[in-house]
């Protein structure tokens, strides 16, 4: 049953995949079109594409390959489960049944994850004789602020990669015209052909920073989305232990200073 959940979960992030897989294809297939010689004799491939884009299709190359890593990188990072740790609730409310913070300390290592990384401050500020609900509120807050921005970084260079990318492939294509230029004004216009490599420079090097800079902000969007998901349900875990702790008596209703 849990295998099923857990496709179903993943199941919206396959579906972007293969989507950016087949719009990169595409697009890339009407750009080799639409720059491919009338000649048969001269094919062109990707790596042709990629040496006619000069150099700047180097820094675009690391920010396809960082593209990837992140995207990947925050589909284990960012789930649900990481967040609320449903996995984690029984054990924590044995311990907070018990009255002891110990206990509750005790559960909360051994149960890694978010929720229970902002949760062990609660029982270390009782421990510390600080039994107000306000104390504790405080304190979770404080901790959460810290222990939720960590995942947000990365979901936040998707955004980075999405905002270069297009300036880099920018900057490539003002390379590629400026060396038309210099063509022009030392050959003349006698010989468009010698433009031909300029203006294909100026051209991939665009394409490229549009076809990294979509996907990139897709994502961004998408798993930012998912963080604010899994961040709220963490804070609605939070308050219902609060209140689990207040009713067996951890946790008192005065301010204490």
């Amino acid at each position: 049953m849990n295998n099923i959940i857990t496709k179903l979960q993943l199941a919206p992030i396959y579906v972007f995949v293969v989507s950016m897989v087949l719009c990169c294809t595409s697009l890339s297939a009407e750009v080799i079109t639409s720059l491919e010689p009338d000649s048969t004799e001269n094919s062109v491939t990707l790596w042709t594409l990629f040496k006619q884009g000069g150099w700047a299709m180097y820094p675009l190359l690391a920010f396809s390959i960082a593209l990837v890593g992140l995207a990947v990188y925050c589909l284990f990072l960012i789930r649900d489960s990481r967040f609320t740790q449903p996995e984690a609730l029984d054990d924590l409310k044995i311990a907070v049944q018990t009255g002891d913070y110990e206990k509750c300390l005790d559960a909360c290592e051994n149960n890694e994850g978010y929720m229970t990384e902002i949760l062990s401050i609660a029982f270390e500020t009782i421990g510390e004789g600080h039994r107000s609900v306000n104390d504790i509120n405080e304190a979770m807050e404080e901790r959460a602020s810290k222990i939720l921005a960590k995942p947000l970084v990365f979901v936040q260079y998707l955004q980075v990669v999405a905002s270069i990318a297009p300036m880099m492939g920018l900057l490539g294509t003002v390379s590629g015209m400026v060396k038309a230029f210099r063509n022009i004004a030392s050959q003349g216009l006698g010989k468009p052909e010698l433009l031909a490599n300029n203006i294909s420079e100026a051209l991939v090097t665009t394409a490229s920073g549009l076809l990294i800079a979509i996907p990139a902000l897709m994502a961004y969007f998408y798993f930012k989305n998912k963080y604010l998901t899994a961040s709220s349900g963490v804070y609605e875990q939070l308050g219902s232990m609060t209140r689990m702790m207040s009713k067996e008596g951890m946790l008192t209703d005065n301010y204490n200073r």
